[in-house]
């Protein structure tokens, strides 16, 4: 029996200083926002076809082409920022290419893109953005800010 209570005895005195050890702080770490130290300004410009944009009136056509040209260049800003996913397929029957398929996607999220112009030429629409990193990074502070340590506490 006393070898017993001696063991229970033992068990707890490592499990309490084991636990000792591994004890969570209480603590207020405190953050600094870390501004980058240039900020670069890209353009984009985004074409569209009047004549092909499915209306029969002139207007809507030009109102139509309008928009996708602003798409168009959305989606080249999207790019630049975020990259182009390509992917390929190709397949083969007797060492002769039988199919090849290619595709490519853009996926993003643009804040702070301004119109710089937006004119036509002969049939095609155009419109050209530009975007300000500055203006982002300060939409981004108003959202998340990025951050780093700037002291911790421990009580």
């Amino acid at each position: 029996m006393n070898k017993v209570n001696g063991k229970v005895i033992l068990l707890t005195l490592s499990l309490g200083l084991v636990s000792g050890c591994s004890s969570v702080y209480d603590k207020h770490v405190s953050w600094e926002s870390v501004e980058p130290e240039t900020f670069p300004v890209i353009h984009a410009v985004g074409y569209a076809p009047i004549s092909l944009q499915k209306s029969e009136h002139e207007t809507q056509r030009m109102l139509m082409a309008i928009k996708a040209s602003k798409l168009a260049a959305y989606a080249e800003l999207a790019e630049q920022v975020y990259g182009q996913q390509v992917s390929s397929k190709v397949s083969m029957a007797d060492l002769l290419v039988q199919n090849n398929q290619l595709s490519s996607s853009v996926q993003g999220v643009i804040r702070g893109a301004k119109v710089v112009k937006s004119y036509a030429v002969g049939d095609t629409y155009t419109t050209e953005m530009t975007l300000d990193f500055k203006e982002v990074y300060d939409i981004y502070l108003s959202f998340k800010r990025d951050k780093k340590i700037k002291s911790v506490r421990y009580y």
